[in-house]
């Protein structure tokens, strides 16, 4: 009997995962295991808030940049299509700088804390938005202005890729028993966010100025706006708790390439799970609109108005999955969006036509198979590492994933309509989301399972 109430008392003081889960109620913490914040409310403000704000700066972009390509780039003999192909060009370069971004904020949040990094990564964007808004033109400083505009989307490459990777961490561990797909979701809402907030500014902006004034003026506005909020997000996430846990604070800092060296197929399957759904969101939530100007001849203000309209839509779905995601597990999402984009890309492309209600449908149709990825893109890639080396472990494969994939993707697709091939662009995502598809096939289904913290 004694030796019986030695054990209970054992149990009780020395709780394993699974008990101690049991045992601590949603929004309370124990300080030293770190499992989940007291205020997992607070958290999701504090990182949605930073992120939204990040992706605000960084669409922004997106979305001018027929008037930055106009302004920043000299005009291409022959083709009007020149100055844009340069523009999305630097839209690339910023993504290549994402997967380095991703390795060493990544590794700022395994090794100073998930909070440390998500603070610098706001700085950084916030002073990258200011050097696009002050950035000379062409006729102005010749070409001294492009060197000045990639030096800029550079950083904002640096600050996206870490965000990523700090973020997701950051959000996921957050998350108590059984809402880590509602947590994960919140990743895209406020991405969701940040860009509907850049795209109704730019509409705005459009609507009530003239050609000439959104060409001298207007389309610097928003990027002051953005680095203003970027200093209103570093201050909300000072206050944000730490979700890394006292065991791996007080550890062995990892060190910058242990994830790659430890755990090289987990990377790889980062990859794989990538490809498709960075493509697919890049296409149908940012280059869409473009898309649809270039090959259907839509006009600039109506096609920012489909794409304003159709994130609204696309914010609100990402929760739904995020929890349908927890009752019946990632894959079935997964492989529904993969294999819905293979089938339905293209002939989803080839409807876009000349008018706003064409758009607004094909970008809606598109954005319900596409949440199946987005709503659960965090919770998926904070699954496959360990705590210990989990922000740069995801940032670093994540990163470059979307630099090779999703970063090219409107070059890609200005690229095929000046070579004339404009129908192969589709059968181009179409293929990439197979490949993830098979990926999706064969990746071990976590959703029920505990997450180190």
């Amino acid at each position: 009997m004694t030796q019986s109430r030695e054990r209970s008392q054992e149990t009780d003081q020395e709780p394993g995962p699974r008990q101690a889960d049991q045992k601590v109620k949603p929004g309370a913490r124990e300080k030293e295991g770190g499992r989940w914040p007291r205020r997992s409310g607070r958290q999701l403000v504090a990182a949605s808030i930073g992120n939204g704000v990040e992706w605000y700066d960084w669409f922004a972009y997106s979305f001018l940049a027929v008037y930055i390509a106009d302004e920043i780039f000299p005009k291409g003999a022959g083709s009007s299509l020149v100055p844009l192909l340069s523009t999305f060009a630097v839209f690339a370069v910023g993504f290549f700088m994402r997967p380095v971004g991703g390795l060493l904020l990544g590794a700022v949040a395994d090794r100073a804390g998930r909070r440390s990094a998500l603070t610098l990564t706001i700085l950084l964007m916030g002073g990258s938005s200011l050097l696009v808004a002050v950035t000379p033109t062409y006729a102005a400083a010749g070409a001294f202005g492009p060197v000045v505009l990639v030096v800029a989307r550079l950083v904002q490459g640096l600050s996206v890729g870490g965000e990523f990777a700090a973020s997701t961490t950051f959000l996921v561990e957050s998350a108590g028993p059984g809402r880590r797909g509602l947590f994960s979701s919140f990743q895209y809402v406020s991405t969701t966010a940040g860009q509907l907030a850049a795209s109704g500014v730019a509409a705005l902006f459009v609507s009530t100025l003239d050609d000439g004034q959104m060409h001298q003026w207007g389309w610097r506005a928003p990027f002051v706006i953005g680095a203003l909020l970027s200093l209103a997000g570093f201050w909300v996430r000072r206050g944000a708790q730490e979700t890394r846990s006292d065991k791996h604070a007080g550890g062995p800092r990892p060190g910058l390439f242990d994830a790659l060296r430890s755990h090289p197929r987990e990377s790889l399957l980062i990859v794989g799970i990538t490809a498709g759904g960075t493509i697919a969101y890049y296409v149908w939530t940012s280059y869409l609109p473009t898309y649809a100007q270039v090959n259907a001849g839509l006009d600039k203000g109506d096609a920012l108005v489909a794409g304003t309209i159709s994130l609204v839509f696309f914010m609100l779905l990402q929760p739904l999955a995020g929890v349908l995601s927890d009752r019946v597990g990632r894959k079935p999402l997964l492989l529904t969006f993969a294999i819905g984009f293979a089938v339905l890309c293209v002939p989803l492309l080839h409807a876009v036509g000349d008018s706003l209600v064409s758009l607004l449908l094909v970008q809606c149709a598109g954005m319900v198979l596409l949440t199946g990825y987005t709503a659960i893109a965090a919770a998926v890639n904070a699954e496959v590492f360990p705590a210990r080396v989990r922000a740069a472990g995801i940032g670093f494969p994540y990163s470059l994933a979307v630099a090779l994939f999703g970063g090219t993707a409107p070059y890609v697709g200005t690229l095929f309509e000046e070579l004339e091939m404009p129908d192969a662009f589709p059968w181009y995502v179409a293929v990439l989301c197979l490949l993830s598809a098979l990926v999706y096939l064969r990746l071990p289904e976590r959703a029920k399972e505990e997450l180190e913290r």
